[in-house]
């Protein structure tokens, strides 16, 4: 490549060959949020586009790259062209104090700055990009950068929106914007249904507000997300046609863009027992420990409990879910996330662990939780309802305990309990949001045990829920396999942004209708 063409700002000549020497069909540049409910899917789709003979570049900060470099080496050493590129957060000039690259070291207060920070990745991005080859052909940048739609202009190359979502919940999320069910609604916890579905969906302003609307200090923020998505090439989402078509063709018609669904991407781990325990932060308990016990249960016969990586749980709360877990009667691992909060806590889980000793396995911290869900003495998930946590069910052909928290939970929650049919709803309907809030929104023990016995009952609505759960998963293996949606979506990427596509501009997503 010239350099000099890259000092002027002009897009270089396309070559198909990396510094190594490896042929390359096309190269996608994967900006995730530092999320690990939005890294771990990016870098999972990102693994899956280079299966099918693409380069893929993924830009991470330091601190989260250890939550997915196993499973990259792993691919590199399979024969992949995948990348890690690797950038520092200019933290001091957004007034963060070191170490608020780990996004659960952002102090209370100081989120804006933490996404001014990420934005400031655009120019030492750009400046590698340039001075790497071979030059990228798209950018899929999750949809929470909106500064990634000057990046790609400046590199002249198209962008995608990435979505660690189902299009049931993109499209409830922008159908409620657009049309403005929220209108003369002064409750925020009042509920509307949702407009332009032809089944009958109900929200509240406060369980489904639009991406960023209502916090504090992301007005602009929300807005210029709605603005940059809305000006996308096309979306890019860990969901499957099979699963919800009318859904997908929905969402794809109100953005007038195309939507390519590739999910589940957690079955690019199906291959290695490896990368599944590997994938996100380093496991408070080895797979194989992990495997040993669930190899001692009956099929079916295990709850596993998890509220993913932000939600913790108030002490109190804490309390509840370990005695309803007990009383359930079943056997049960339990992730537990804020084990240290105080003594009283420390206590009565050691005091548990004694009195369910065989029954009852605790991890505290990080847990493999797609190897776990993957085993056959798994039986049902209670779940906050992450999108990653709900596809990881689907995919093992689990029901689940819906138990939302906040953010898309509560979409992704009626999608699993009123939708596919798949789950028992808990009964939560105001949202928590992370570990900040004071209030205490507690679901007593007997809810806790009512909702456990109903979901892993025999017989009845629950065998009717098994049967639909496991329906389910065969319909995602089928979508990656050769033939499938997912597959197809996947050739079809390349094919649109291959190497000697990449220097025409915005062909791809926007639909003509």
């Amino acid at each position: 490549m010239a350099i000099e063409d890259s000092a002027n700002g002009r897009r270089p000549p396309t070559a198909n060959v990396d510094s190594s020497g490896c042929d390359v069909k096309a190269h996608f540049v994967f900006i995730p949020l530092m999320f690990q409910g939005h890294l771990i899917p990016a870098a999972d789709t990102a693994l899956l586009l280079a299966t099918h003979g693409a380069l893929a570049s993924i830009v991470v900060t330091p601190s989260n790259t250890g939550r997915i470099k196993p499973a990259v080496d792993f691919a590199r050493k399979s024969g992949l062209a995948v990348r890690l590129v690797e950038l520092p957060l200019d933290l001091a000039a957004e007034g963060l104090p070191d170490g608020a690259d780990d996004v659960d070291k952002v102090p209370e207060g100081l989120w804006t700055n933490y996404f001014r920070a990420l934005a400031r990745l655009r120019e030492p991005l750009e400046r590698h990009l340039r001075a790497h080859a071979p030059y990228p052909t798209c950018v899929v940048a999750d949809f929470c950068h909106p500064w990634a739609r000057e990046l790609a202009a400046n590199l002249q190359v198209p962008r995608l929106a990435f979505f660690s979502m189902c299009a049931f919940c993109l499209l409830c999320q922008h159908n409620v914007e657009r049309f403005h069910a929220y209108d003369g609604v002064a409750d925020d916890h009042e509920l509307v249904v949702v407009p332009g579905l032809e089944k009958k969906v109900e929200v509240s302003r406060a369980q489904a507000p639009g991406f960023f609307r209502g916090v504090p200090g992301f007005e602009k923020f929300a807005d210029d997300v709605e603005q940059v998505l809305a000006e996308a090439d096309g979306v890019v989402t860990n969901s499957f046609v099979e699963m919800e078509p009318e859904y997908v063709a929905g969402y794809a018609e109100a953005r007038a863009m195309k939507v390519w669904t590739v999910g589940p991407v957690s079955l690019f781990h199906q291959r290695s027992t490896a990368t599944l325990a590997s994938r996100g932060n380093t496991a408070a308990i080895g797979a194989d420990e992990c495997l040993r016990w669930l190899d001692g249960k009956e099929p079916n016969s295990v709850v596993y409990v998890s509220f993913g990586s932000l939600a913790h749980a108030r002490q109190k709360q804490v309390v509840e879910l370990g005695l309803g877990l007990e009383a359930s009667g079943h056997p049960f691992i339990w992730v537990v996330k804020n084990a240290a909060a105080g003594e009283e806590v420390a206590e009565f889980l050691h005091d548990l662990e004694a009195r369910v000793a065989g029954r009852g396995l605790l991890i505290r911290g990080w847990a493999p939780q797609v190897l776990i869900l993957s085993h056959a003495a798994i039986g049902s998930f209670v779940t906050h309802c992450g999108w990653n946590s709900t596809m990881e069910a689907i995919t093992a052909g689990l029901p689940v305990v819906a138990w939302p928290h906040f953010s898309d939970q509560f979409l992704n929650a009626k999608f699993a309990v009123e939708v596919l049919g798949i789950g028992v709803d808990v009964g939560v309907t105001e949202p928590l949001m992370y570990q900040l809030e004071e209030k205490e929104i507690v679901v007593a023990r007997d809810v806790v045990e009512k909702a456990v016995r109903e979901v892993m009952q025999g017989g009845g609505e629950g065998e009717e829920r098994r049967r639909r759960a496991r329906a389910l998963a065969a319909k995602a293996r089928t979508a990656v396999e050769k033939g499938g949606s997912s597959h197809a979506n996947l050739l079809d990427l390349i094919n649109c942004f291959k190497v000697d596509a990449g220097c025409r501009a915005r062909p791809f997503g926007r639909s003509t209708a």
